[in-house]
């Protein structure tokens, strides 16, 4: 009988071993049983698909690094993160999880080249798609689609996220890379309407905290939400703030923002 030590490596092993050296080649050896010719093929296969599908996802991402730096990007997150999915549509979220808890931590000297506005960036472009992809939710049969907004308790869709950034991320590009965040938070909605196009839909910070009154477990009605808004503000004409915040759910309304009402008096 052959000593252990000597024994043929089981396939998982070898499995293993192939994954590890895809990932880093650099520092993790290839199975002594594949030649170097074809595991090249596999090497320049697997990395140049990754890199390409994420430059697709993150185009102005990768734009504003440049090619070079992308490149190394790209490297860095094959190698160094576990995915939680292997579908492919899943990897752009994958690489923001890699931004914001890896990569951020900056283990690397690289990492110190890399713009301070690389995640917010990321997750500016990922996000459309993300909501693409969101699932639809089921319908509440009690919803009323024209419910008083301000009796009422307006809801809202599922499929509507509120972003906020730091930097100007609907301004970046590869001639404009700002190195210090904006006087103020960018706020916005970003929305799927009935036809399932995702829009963008820039807020003010009245409107993101009427959103906020809104988009929680305890509902409120318009009317409720409004007032404590102008309670917050010291408005001196609370009417106004309603006045003005019904015109702004009403509009959400027709985006599909808010999908209608549901009544207090269930």
């Amino acid at each position: 009988m052959s000593n252990s030590a000597n024994a043929p490596k089981s396939l998982r092993e070898q499995q293993y071993q192939f994954a590890a050296h895809l990932r880093d080649p650099d520092n993790k050896p290839a199975p002594s049983a594949i030649e170097d010719r074809r595991m090249a093929i596999y090497r320049n296969l697997f990395i140049n698909n990754v890199t390409a599908f994420l430059k697709q996802s993150f185009p102005i991402t990768s734009a504003t690094m440049g090619d070079e730096r992308w490149k190394m990007l790209i490297r860095d997150y094959y190698r160094d993160h576990r995915s939680h999915s292997p579908l492919f549509p899943d990897m752009p979220k994958e690489f923001l999880e890699y931004l914001a808890a890896e990569r951020a931590h900056g283990r690397r000297t690289d990492e110190q080249d890399d713009p301070p506005f690389l995640y917010e960036l990321a997750h500016y472009e990922w996000a459309e798609t993300g909501l693409a992809l969101a699932s639809e939710p089921e319908p509440d049969p009690a919803l009323n689609p024209e419910g008083d907004l301000l009796a009422d308790y307006p809801v809202v869709s599922s499929l509507t996220w509120l972003l906020s950034y730091n930097y100007p991320v609907n301004e970046i590009g590869v001639t404009h890379q700002p190195e210090e965040p904006a006087p103020q938070a960018l706020l916005f909605l970003l929305y799927r309407n009935s036809e399932h196009k995702v829009r963008f839909l820039k807020l003010n910070t009245v409107s993101a905290r009427l959103f906020e009154l809104l988009d929680t477990s305890q509902p409120l009605t318009g009317r409720d939400a409004l007032e404590r808004i102008a309670a917050e503000l010291q408005h001196s004409d609370p009417a106004a703030v309603v006045r003005s915040g019904e015109a702004i759910m009403t509009e959400w309304r027709g985006r599909g923002i808010l999908l209608g009402t549901l009544a207090t008096t269930r």
